[in-house]
């Protein structure tokens, strides 16, 4: 596994994020944003350099799962593959709980879930257009599967 490649590749799908959420989060989720402001915290108490952070950390996550299961595949479709996987899994284990916990429209709770998936497959093309594994040494002896 290239590590250098994969925290490039982290740090890419990160910046990659942080350009996507200053548009998505004001500009095409706004309305419902703020159709939902009372479930909202105000933005005077928002801490946005923790979910900056935590973001970075999941990006790391994200880019070494990504290595993981690395199929030797064209990066970008591996990556888009691999994005809609996470953003799948995102969706049901977190957005669906969120509708089930929170009191959030349907509607909202569509949008979160289309975002998350449409999200997390551009960030896996991102991961995918930078990460190539390390060239097989002539003295690995792995079988072929």
């Amino acid at each position: 596994m290239d590590f250098q490649r994969m925290a490039l590749a982290a740090v890419a799908a990160w910046v990659v994020f942080l350009g996507v959420t200053t548009l998505v989060s004001p500009v095409l989720m706004g309305d419902l944003y703020a159709r939902h402001a009372s479930l909202l915290r105000a933005t005077s108490e928002q801490t946005t350099t923790v979910g900056f952070g935590a973001a970075l950390f999941g990006f790391f996550a994200f880019a070494y799962a990504y290595a993981k299961g690395y199929e030797g595949g064209a990066g970008p479709a591996e990556g888009l593959r691999f994005g809609v996987l996470v953003g799948l899994l995102l969706a049901a284990f977190a957005m669906a709980w969120a509708y089930v916990l929170l009191p959030i429209s349907g509607w909202f709770a569509l949008a979160l879930v289309v975002d998350t998936i449409v999200e997390m497959a551009l960030y896996g093309v991102v991961v995918g257009l930078i990460y190539r594994p390390l060239p097989l040494r002539s003295t690995d002896r792995r079988s072929p599967s």
